[in-house]
């Protein structure tokens, strides 16, 4: 007799992925009235399977009265305190069945979901593997194993269980549809597209979610419109959908439409407040608007609800820089590399805002610590070189800014402090070769808006002020 339950979790994310139960009774002869227990049993297996609950809870306490090692007994309990959330008492039932019979395939798969459900993967995963080995065409442990391996980005291994639950539980829309999410994240479009398409087919209603993961994969494609499109429907479909307005806020910042796509990126922050990118994308979008006040007020929000994280304090550093409050740039910046030390992006940041600070020594250190640990940093050898110009050291300056350069050719800044350098050592040739190379660089930059948080500052090159001249 094959009993399910029904469990909704969000293994995936953007997906609402569903977890079968599944209490299989199999009871055996066990003491004198046995057959009286095997009949209440099935008949509190078909309440409990109905969402009668009060009706089913006296049968099994019946059994358990008169036979107080009855395996299922014990397993259907646990199934009826986990349909009533609860699950501690749930758990320990499912164990008092495996005890009572080590190999009952229905606790283990019962078991196994409240592990999962209950964020305790690894020891779900093992479960879910015993019973596919005592029973390898098991459909619930063969979904729920796929779904956790697709929880934790093993999409190798998600793939290969979920088309094998298709095959044993053919059109069932929420296994097409996580099976369609794997091969997506395993760069298998074709195949991703047309799980989805079977997903479609199979949709009882029309799905915010299948219209998304279309669009990403039209995203993928470069198929940008058709993406634009696609997300549109699902926002229609489900207008509180944060990854679909996040991803039509990274397509119109694609095509630097910024204004645009801000709005897009604070409704998604609005719907999950707890997704860092997030704040990330829409605090550096405010960044690429050269609007650091609102910046800084949407990257101090992060360093709040994630003060643990080194990045969030990070993205408060350079949003307090490119306000010029240098001394909240090094106060975030302080704490983002107290959480972890070997961020060059942080070292990079802190050097210059201790050089802007005349605390020239330290900034110093920081930055070659910086090289140190990352050769090819940019803003670490650039940083690093206009200090030296700056105290004045030209020739220890010019091999620094000449690695700059060679990190990103056709950056105008390093041309602007070689040209200085070169001017105050009476190098005319040249300093008159970088000044052009610097405006040359220079008119390429202002043609094309930048592109990136770092990029979004005012450039260095053009602080020209009594220090450089």
């Amino acid at each position: 007799m094959l009993f399910t339950l029904v469990s909704a979790t969000r293994f995936v994310r953007t997906a609402g992925v569903i977890l079968l139960t599944t209490a299989l009774i199999t009871v055996h002869a066990q003491a004198p009235g046995t057959a009286n227990e095997v009949d209440e049993l099935r008949r509190a297996a078909e309440l409990l399977r109905v969402g009668k609950l009060d009706e089913a809870e006296p049968l099994i306490g019946r059994v358990l009265a008169t036979n107080p090692r009855n395996s299922d007994a014990h397993n259907l309990l646990g199934v009826l305190h986990d349909q009533r959330g609860k699950t501690i008492d749930a758990e320990r039932e499912y164990r008092a069945a495996l005890r009572l019979n080590p190999h009952s395939i229905s606790a283990m798969a019962n078991l196994g979901v409240l592990l999962a459900r209950t964020k305790r993967d690894d020891e779900a995963i093992k479960i879910f593997e015993t019973v596919l080995r005592a029973v390898p065409d098991h459909p619930q442990a063969t979904i729920n194993l796929g779904l956790l391996f697709a929880s934790r980005k093993e999409y190798e291994h998600a793939a290969q269980l979920l088309k094998r639950a298709n095959e044993l539980q053919p059109n069932t829309f929420d296994i097409l549809l996580q099976l369609g999410i794997s091969l997506y994240n395993l760069k298998r479009l074709d195949e991703a597209e047309n799980a989805l398409r079977n997903a479609a087919s199979v949709a009882p209603k029309s799905s915010a979610e299948l219209f998304y993961f279309f669009g990403l994969i039209a995203f993928a494609r470069g198929q940008d419109e058709a993406a634009g499109e696609l997300w549109e429907k699902a926002v229609a479909l489900n207008p509180d959908y944060a990854d679909a307005n996040f991803m039509l806020g990274e397509l119109l910042r694609k095509h630097q439409r910024y204004e645009a796509a801000k709005q897009f990126y604070q409704r998604a922050l609005e719907q999950q407040p707890a997704q860092l990118a997030y704040y990330v994308r829409l605090g550096g979008t405010y960044m690429l608007l050269v609007q650091y006040n609102h910046a800084l007020e949407i990257f101090q929000r992060a360093a709040q609800r994630f003060p643990k994280s080194p990045e969030t304090q990070y993205f408060v550093g350079i949003a307090a820089r490119g306000l010029a409050n240098y001394e909240l740039a090094e106060a975030a910046l302080r704490k983002s590399l107290a959480l972890q030390s070997d961020n060059t992006d942080a070292l990079a940041q802190l050097g210059f805002v201790l050089s802007e600070r005349s605390a020239n020594s330290e900034a110093e250190a920081v930055l070659r610590h910086a090289i140190a640990l990352n050769a090819r940093h940019f803003y670490a050898n650039y940083n690093l070189g206009r200090l030296l110009v700056r105290m004045k050291r030209y020739d220890a300056a010019i091999p620094i800014l000449r690695n700059a350069e060679a990190i990103r050719p056709r950056d105008p800044a390093p041309h602007y402090q070689l040209f200085i350098a070169y001017s105050r050592l009476k190098q005319s040739g040249p300093a008159e070769r970088e000044l052009g190379l610097f405006k040359q660089y220079d008119a390429e930059r202002k043609a094309s808006p930048a592109e990136t948080i770092e990029d979004a500052f005012p450039s260095p090159a053009n602080d020209t002020g009594p220090n450089e001249n």
